[in-house]
């Protein structure tokens, strides 16, 4: 008998009222990190809350995912620690009636369903990953008043500023730098 994955869960086994599950296995993120070369550390494993309630035409998942990372600062590209705290809801639609699934193959348009064993399971653990890349903020800063680097040299402007000459701006228009506008 093939392995079987403890984070596939089978969806018939759903009682109607609902089940709670929770997802805090590291691998499930530090994987794709790696995987996709993202500049993100955990500093703690994530954790996933599900709640997998079912309807008449799929599965409505309602949730939370939690998480403290590392990430760099867009501007300044200092680490800086974040907390993620993010709540999420979901749905995964019942295949259509006669489309055929291949056994461990998702469904079309679905990275969640996937039929094993003749059963349709839900892959918990891409829906881990799905929310925890959706709770990243897709540009951190570590202030508001955050001055990054210099352009040219690469000095970071938070410290002072760096010693490359000023730009004057585009030279054909310097005729115009001592122009003054009278307002009426």
């Amino acid at each position: 008998m093939p392995h079987k994955n403890p984070l596939h869960i089978p969806l018939r086994d759903i009682p109607p009222q609902g089940k709670r599950y929770e997802v805090n296995e590291t691998h499930v993120w530090e994987d794709p990190l790696r995987e996709f070369r993202m500049d993100c550390r955990l500093v703690e494993a994530p954790c996933m809350q599900l709640t997998i309630l079912p309807t008449d035409e799929g599965w409505l998942m309602r949730g939370r995912i939690g998480a403290r990372v590392v990430v760099p600062c867009c501007r300044c590209a200092k680490d800086m620690e974040i907390t993620l705290d993010e709540p999420f809801e979901d749905y995964v639609q019942r295949p259509e009636e006669g489309e055929t699934l291949a056994e461990n193959d998702f469904a079309e348009g679905d990275d969640h369903l996937l039929l094993e064993h003749g059963a349709l399971m839900l892959d918990l653990g891409a829906i881990a990953w799905e929310q925890f890349a959706l709770a990243l903020p897709p540009t951190p800063i570590c202030s508001p008043n955050c001055k990054g680097l210099c352009p040219h040299c690469g000095a970071d402007l938070n410290l002072g500023p760096c010693s490359c000459p000023k730009d004057e701006g585009d030279p054909r228009l310097a005729v115009l730098r001592g122009l003054k506008v009278e307002k009426s």
